[in-house]
């Protein structure tokens, strides 16, 4: 698979890039029709699932460490060419995920009230946002199993067909969701337990068709769990040294944003619907972004597998540059539904106001949250180098984007406005030190082993 000049290396990023890219659209869609229903049910269930979520977020983000970890190493493998080894890997993923799978489904069903009293003390947002975790609480494990298998699916060439997986969950999910929250064809119409409920069902369906492409899509990797309960030294050790960090970078990622929600959600209902809308937006804006940041993990992976050093530090600013662009294209695009955005929107004049701040925030905001996603998890981890980002991100969000929300929120008790503008200089203050590393090339190294038992 060696490239042999800049427009095959541009033309595999694509190739790669745009199935994410429109899966990342279909999930915004459904994001955004979710809090387009709930919008009829009511401002507080809006607050109640988006606060649910950022829970439930913490847990997406330890599975996308988990298959950022996969990837890392299967997709090297895959540029040398070793099925083999990356069925390995994926009984190796397979114990990390089910495992806080378990832990996130257990906590949802037995301690919902709780999880949610760390982000509101709005008791009537705490009793719809508990009954949605509970009812979510056993798609985890069906997420988890199907997140592993289509990590894998996306570095041994299958990106198409991982995205159509995840496609066709998201339209049962969206379709559910409708019969659910109006009671469509008979059903009973229950709001924010319906769309729960179709998360959970749609899940499942995603697991199912998981299962149908391990059995009959050739050639491939299986999805199988013997591999699981098998000892493999030496990958086990390279999978905890390069996927933990990255794990703990994007646990650190997402505890980070949830208390960004649990800040915001103790400043009261407007400013918690406004910034739940304004996620929405957002996720339509960072689709382009993500995509290129994903393809960036699994190209330059593989070119580094080959043992092509220099081509894969040239694949690495390539996907710089490209997440320079996309994260302006993300910007304008915010910019664009800003006037349908404040026109659906069904909220009180004070969070519409706070909401069409927050827009204009992320009209720029974007290009960092590009730029740092192309670069710490996706160049950097293709050679296997998480650490730095668990780094920065420790030292970014823990020690200054954190106290800075706390302390203007609750010290200097700064308006709502000006608390999120200070929570989104976050991803510029590490530019400095991610661009420092990307120049070094450091990064750039092949992981692979000629023997894994």
């Amino acid at each position: 698979m060696i490239m042999n000049n800049k427009k095959e290396i541009y033309r595999k990023i694509w190739v790669v890039a745009l199935p994410i890219v429109f899966q990342n659209i279909i999930d915004a869609a459904v994001n955004s029709a979710d809090v387009l229903m709930l919008n009829y049910v009511g401002q507080s269930s809006i607050s109640a699932v988006s606060l649910a979520n950022s829970m439930v977020g913490i847990l997406f983000m330890f599975l996308y460490g988990i298959g950022t970890g996969i990837a890392m190493l299967s997709a090297q493998y895959y540029g040398k060419g070793d099925l083999k080894t990356i069925e390995k890997v994926e009984g190796i993923g397979f114990k990390f995920a089910l495992s806080v799978a378990a832990v996130g489904a257990v906590l949802c069903l037995t301690i919902p009230r709780l999880l949610m009293r760390i982000y509101t003390n709005d008791d009537l947002l705490v009793d719809i946002g508990a009954k949605y975790l509970v009812l979510i609480a056993p798609g985890l494990i069906f997420w988890a199993v199907s997140a592993v298998y289509m990590s894998i699916l996306r570095c041994v060439g299958k990106v198409t067909t991982a995205t159509v997986l995840e496609a066709i969950a998201l339209v049962f999910n969206v379709a559910l969701n409708a019969v659910f929250i109006f009671g469509l064809f008979g059903a009973p119409k229950l709001g924010v337990a319906g769309v729960a409920i179709a998360t959970t069902i749609s899940r499942f369906i995603q697991l199912a068709g998981c299962f149908y492409v391990s059995l009959f899509m050739k050639p491939g990797v299986r999805l199988t769990f013997s591999t699981m309960f098998k000892r493999y030294k030496l990958l086990e050790m390279d999978f905890i040294s390069m996927a933990m960090p990255a794990i703990g970078n994007d646990l650190a990622w997402a505890l980070a944003f949830s208390a960004y929600s649990g800040i915001l959600g103790h400043l009261g209902d407007d400013a918690v619907a406004a910034y739940s809308i304004v996620n929405v937006v957002r996720n339509l804006g960072t689709v382009l972004c993500y995509g290129i940041g994903s393809a960036s993990g699994i190209i330059v992976g593989q070119i580094l597998g080959e043992g092509n050093r220099e081509q894969g530090i040239e694949a690495g600013h390539i996907c710089l540059r490209l997440s320079v662009v996309t994260g302006i294209i993300g910007g304008l695009v915010v910019l664009a539904l800003m006037p349908v955005t404040l026109k659906l929107a069904d909220l009180t004049p004070t969070a519409m106001d706070y909401l069409k701040f927050m827009l204009l925030v992320n009209t720029y905001y974007i290009s960092g949250t590009s730029v740092n996603t192309c670069l710490i998890a996706g160049v950097f981890r293709a050679g296997g180098d998480s650490r730095f980002g668990l780094k920065c991100d420790l030292i970014d969000m823990w020690l200054y984007a954190v106290p800075l929300g706390l302390f203007s929120a609750f010290v200097l008790k700064l308006p709502v406005k000006w608390v999120y503008f200070l929570l989104c200089t976050d991803e510029f203050v590490k530019w400095p030190w991610v661009f420092k590393h990307f120049y070094s090339h450091k990064w750039a190294r092949n992981i692979t082993r000629d023997k894994v038992e």
